[in-house]
């Protein structure tokens, strides 16, 4: 995908801009997390080591921009395209939106409006390598005590989201 949307604090579209350009400057723009859970097991992913930032880090399930307004319908299409998973939009529920902004160099920003997404799935999945590089199910405690322990393993992101998400988990089981 080329263009993102951008977007101000209260998440309102400013237009569009090139993807390149959002992340060689602070420009916020919307972007999704999704998380996949089981019981009491999340379902996480190894960015692949050629993703431009961030590579190698553990994150949620899948995460990317949305094409359109309809956050959730995209959201099921790239979970299809990054991990194989076929899960309708019916499926997933946005949960909480937050913005953060990450400097990984001095022209390579991440400041997204993100919106976290769960849904509940069991089933298979199939990596696509050029966006994972591995996807584990971990136990939601342990996942707590791993992001006390090694923060570094993890994205910036997802240090900030997965808590709540967690807490979300723990009370559906």
């Amino acid at each position: 995908m080329d263009k993102l949307i951008k977007v101000n604090i209260f998440d309102e579209p400013q237009g569009t801009i090139p993807k390149q350009k959002a992340h060689e400057k602070p420009i916020l723009h919307r972007a999704f997390s999704v998380f996949l859970y089981s019981k009491d097991k999340l379902l996480i992913q190894q960015r692949a080591l050629s993703k431009y930032h961030s590579g190698g880090l553990w994150a949620n399930t899948c995460c990317s921009h949305p094409r359109t307004e309809n956050i959730l319908k995209d959201a099921s299409e790239r979970l299809d395209e990054e991990i194989g998973v076929k899960l309708s939009e019916d499926n997933l529920k946005e949960l909480f939106t937050f913005t953060y902004l990450t400097k990984f160099s001095d022209n390579l920003y991440e400041y997204e409006y993100d919106h976290v997404i769960v849904g509940e799935y069991s089933g298979s999945y199939k990596i696509n390598p050029e966006e994972v590089c591995a996807l584990e199910w971990t136990n939601v405690d342990a996942l707590a005590n791993d992001l006390v322990k090694n923060p570094t393993k993890y994205s910036s992101w997802f240090l900030i989201c997965a808590p709540k998400v967690i807490e979300y988990i723990k009370k559906q089981n």
